[in-house]
């Protein structure tokens, strides 16, 4: 290997600065693991709801649209749906399996519709919550790294100067060829830090704008969802709501 390439130099670095080219060196492959990672999870979830909210608005029953999430674990949406779902159906009709194919749900009765509406949002709003931190699970990493790379390699680099002027200070002498191999084996460390930290901060800030438009999109079915169960499945009283029609053909 001829003298002044990287790998020389890292070779005659001091074993502090070989400790933080090694702990850069860890810190960029798990960055990159987890940015390989969530790209494929992230493409996953957004092809399955995009599937999902289809065959969910062709569906004729919620009981169907049910039937077809089976094949879509990744699917965020689909997930807030199964949710939904469920918590309908212990008021709907008690102790039904949602298994069940061409399953019918009975109007609920006026004086359960509130808690209905209640429990439903709130089984919503909690089911967009797991799934938001299941995306975002491991993420806080590549913020770690991004924030504290350069700081690391920044402290390689301040105590590889440091030896390099003890090795001056000691020789006695301070000309170029004494300093620049001090100097330049200092700076490997700070190269080392930025080229962890750039990929981790730009993959951080792709990867929370996707996972806000995903939760933007469950959120908005969420309140879709809650429409459609409020319209369809809940019995609203005459006189309340200008239901009174609603009311009168139910009877």
């Amino acid at each position: 290997m001829p003298d002044g390439s990287i790998i020389q130099i890292i070779r005659d670095a001091g074993l502090m600065v070989k400790f933080i080219l090694l702990l850069l060196c860890a810190m960029s492959v798990v960055t990159w693991a987890i940015v390989y990672k969530k790209f494929l999870l992230l493409r996953r979830t957004r092809q399955e709801s995009n599937i999902f909210l289809e065959t969910f608005w062709k569906s004729r029953t919620l009981a169907d649209a049910y039937i077809n999430t089976k094949n879509l674990k990744n699917s965020s949406i689909a997930e807030v749906f199964r949710v939904g779902y469920g918590e309908l159906l212990k008021f709907g009709k008690p102790g039904s399996d949602p298994e069940v194919k061409n399953l019918e749900i009975k109007k609920i009765s006026s004086g359960g519709n509130i808690a209905c509406m209640e429990n439903i949002e709130r089984a919503l709003h909690k089911a967009i919550s797991n799934e938001i931190s299941r995306l975002s699970k491991v993420l806080s990493f590549l913020a770690t790294t991004g924030s504290t790379a350069p700081f690391i390699g920044l402290f390689g680099t301040v105590w590889g100067i440091m030896s390099a002027f003890r090795s001056i200070g000691l020789r006695g002498s301070a000309n170029l060829a004494t300093v620049a191999p001090g100097i330049s084996e200092a700076l490997i460390a700070t190269a080392a830090g930025l080229a962890a930290a750039i990929p981790a901060v730009i993959a951080f800030n792709y990867y929370v704008n996707i996972i806000r438009k995903i939760e933007s999109d469950m959120q908005s079915f969420a309140n879709d969802f809650s429409n459609l169960v409020e319209r369809e499945y809940i019995h609203r009283p005459a006189g309340r709501s200008g239901a009174a029609r609603g009311s009168k053909k139910e009877d």
